[in-house]
């Protein structure tokens, strides 16, 4: 799909895949693998304005996850995702491709919302496989802890003939069943409805099978031990003012994260790195 502009945005091409980043919340909108479908989702409701988080693609989620707890004023998802990042490197390949690195640091506008120093570094690599790495350091003088996710949409034909695998045996939350904690089967996910789990406690490479378009997303992951899984189904997408009431169908979110249970903890000067990789099969 053709995606609008009116906020700066990067354009990275080579011979194996083209591909889009909004600097507002270093927000990738696109990849595109030369010979395939979009593997990433954007909603043609999304936002395209300063300071509002962009649906659809991989927003970066940064540093809760969801509401926060015992804050109900703050934004859903914490406010890396709606912020500008500026550029720090674009490292050129011999092939031609190159990596692209984005920054966030804390400022006064940041502790007005969370009284911590940090640095944010994001990373994309997008060539025939998608590498996305979410770098934090603590550059304050106490220790802090937060959640993470690259919060991935990705396309797919019809999820009512989709399912995913790499999961089996997990604990997960339901969030649409309360918060209880359940444990997945030993068969593949087939979503049937309105779907919010976080699978806890998991390193695994999961695999959307997606038999409309002939082919499987595999998302493999580093240093996160969480993973969501999120489609909206009917009801919640009307509900949504910037997601389409019929786009539910195709897509399905497969999250890389550290979440909930495991929320990470960072000393003083220390460097955390969470890795997501995406390729299609």
């Amino acid at each position: 799909m053709s995606l609008p502009t009116p906020l700066p945005t990067i354009t990275l091409t080579n011979p194996d895949a083209e591909s889009l980043v909004y600097l507002n919340g270093a927000h990738l909108a696109r990849w595109h693998p030369t010979g395939q479908n979009d593997v990433l989702f954007m909603s043609a409701a999304s936002n395209f304005a300063a300071g509002k988080a962009i649906r659809g693609g991989v927003p970066i989620i940064f540093p809760w996850f969801g509401a926060r707890e015992g804050y109900p004023q703050s934004p859903a998802h914490g406010f890396a995702r709606t912020m500008p990042w500026n550029v720090i490197n674009c490292d050129k390949r011999p092939d031609g491709a190159c990596a692209l690195t984005l920054e966030l640091v804390s400022s006064n506008l940041t502790r007005e919302t969370w009284p911590y120093d940090f640095a944010l570094r994001f990373t994309i690599a997008a060539e025939k496989t998608l590498t996305m790495t979410l770098t934090v350091t603590n550059t304050g003088a106490v220790p802090f802890r937060f959640e993470e996710a690259l919060h991935t949409y990705l396309a797919i034909g019809d999820i009512r003939n989709a399912s995913i695998t790499g999961l089996a045996g997990v604990t997960y939350i339901d969030k649409v069943d309360g918060f209880k904690r359940k444990q997945q089967g030993p068969e593949p996910i087939v979503i049937t409805g309105e779907t919010d789990r976080v699978y806890l406690a998991t390193q695994a490479e999961c695999t959307v099978n997606d038999p409309v378009w002939g082919r499987k997303i595999v998302v493999a992951k580093e240093n996160s031990d969480a993973t969501v899984v999120w489609n909206p189904w009917i009801a919640k997408a009307k509900a949504m003012g910037d997601f389409g009431d019929d786009e539910w169908p195709g897509m399905v979110c497969v999250e890389t994260c550290n979440v909930a249970d495991h929320a990470v903890t960072l000393e003083p000067g220390k460097t955390h790195a969470m890795t997501a990789r995406i390729e299609v099969r």
